[in-house]
């Protein structure tokens, strides 16, 4: 299952639910077939919807007053993997390279990818070392991350030299 949205609250007086988007597009949150929540089962099923700033309202049966979608403020939504799209070239879903083996570029293996961030200026890479030190964090541009194997979840990694202290 991958984490598309949450459910932010009621918007309007007749039921409508307030949906915040983590896809790329406000409407990606309700794009992909029926909404789950965290315990696998169908949670939203959106009749209607519309574009809001933050997000889309939606109509649903489940939901039938505006006291109703409050209290399911704040509830994570779901989409099966099987039902996105598939990526172009170059193009990764977060979830699938959780999890994936780091290696440098001679082999070696440098950890476990465990997060993917983005603050605004691009995808970072975050990988666990196997000897327990702390977590790195690396840029994810093409000269940094010259190879991502998904099959074999193999991600190879070109890291820039440190910069020497003082700087």
């Amino acid at each position: 299952m991958v984490l598309v949205g949450a459910i932010a609250g009621a918007f309007g007086v007749k039921g409508e639910v307030r949906l915040r988007a983590f896809t790329d597009k406000n409407e990606g949150v309700i794009s992909y077939g029926p909404l789950y929540g965290e315990d696998g089962k169908i949670l939203l099923k959106p009749k209607s919807w519309r574009e809001l700033k933050d997000g889309v309202a939606i109509v649903t049966a489940e939901v039938k007053s505006r006291e109703e979608a409050e209290k399911m403020k704040g509830q994570k939504l779901f989409v099966p993997r099987a039902n996105l799209p598939t990526t172009a070239e170059d193009e990764f879903y977060v979830i699938d390279l959780l999890g994936s083996r780091a290696e440098a570029l001679d082999g070696t293996v440098l950890g476990d990818i465990v997060a993917v961030w983005n603050f605004g200026a691009g995808d970072i890479l975050e990988y666990k070392p196997p000897n327990g030190g702390p977590n790195v964090r690396i840029t994810f541009t093409r000269e940094a991350v010259p190879h991502v194997d998904l099959a074999a979840k193999r991600v190879v990694l070109d890291p820039p030299p440190p910069e020497p202290p003082g700087k």
